[in-house]
């Protein structure tokens, strides 16, 4: 009997964290860029046996019982999100694979899919409250001025037809893509990042994010009456017990 209590907190912790990720893709729905995170759980068996494994996956039959499920991975879908014309000169989104690479006053680079950009009061273009824009060389860009035009692969001109410099896009190996790091703003940290020669760039346009509004509300809802289940049967196995301990100790 007490068994069960593993499973059902098990289950009530799997159904929180889950509801961790579907909130913060929710709350990032209306942010340029943003990449959605699903979350996937397995049973602690299956866990051990990973754990217990040696290098060549031969691994060691340690048991079958699974009282409790545990986090496996969360995973990031990369998908191409709808570009949005936004007629501003320091908008930007790239077309198929890439991260801008924005570098902060330490020099520490992070990378992203939203290219709502501005000019900082040196006149280096920015992303707000994160850092300077970097070009295909991993340097800043010095723009001082937002009467631009820019070609479809990022290269930035002044009006009068003066080259200003180019927006860098950034790529990872694919193996390393789920080894990135996704902060909650859809900053990604990692390395490896390569300069793409021949990006593609909407100028004028922002990326939304890729997140789909109707299956993170059915994951929710999901979630959230799992969840409920769980409590409420946990409060029956409480009754129960409750009963054993008093009434058949008694008997």
């Amino acid at each position: 009997m007490y068994k069960g209590f593993y499973n059902l907190t098990s289950g009530m912790l799997t159904q929180q964290r889950h509801l961790n990720v579907v909130g913060n893709n929710m709350v990032n729905i209306s942010t340029s860029g943003f990449k959605e995170s699903r979350y996937t759980a397995t049973t602690f068996d299956d866990v051990m046996y990973s754990r217990v494994g040696n290098k060549e996956k031969v691994y060691t039959d340690i048991g079958r019982q699974s009282y409790i499920r545990a986090n496996s991975e969360i995973t990031v879908i990369y998908d191409q999100g709808i570009p949005e014309p936004t007629n501003i000169p320091l908008d930007f989104a790239i077309m198929g694979d890439g991260f801008f690479a924005i570098q902060d006053e330490e020099g520490n680079v992070a990378y992203t899919r939203a290219g709502n950009f501005s000019l900082d009061d040196e006149g280096y273009l920015c992303y707000p409250g994160q850092g300077r824009v970097l070009d295909r060389e991993g340097e800043p860009i010095v723009l001082a001025t937002d009467k631009l035009n820019v070609d479809a692969q990022g290269n930035i001109f002044t009006q009068n037809g003066g080259y200003l410099g180019s927006l860098g896009v950034y790529t990872f190996p694919e193996e390393d893509m789920q080894t990135l790091e996704q902060d909650d703003r859809g900053f990604f940290i990692g390395e490896g990042a390569e300069a793409v020669d021949s990006p593609q760039i909407l100028w004028k346009y922002l990326e939304r994010s890729n997140v789909d509004m109707i299956r993170q509300m059915t994951e929710m809802l999901t979630c959230q009456r799992a969840l409920q289940s769980a409590a409420s049967v946990s409060k029956m196995y409480d009754e129960v017990m409750g009963h054993s301990a008093n009434d058949i100790g008694r008997m």
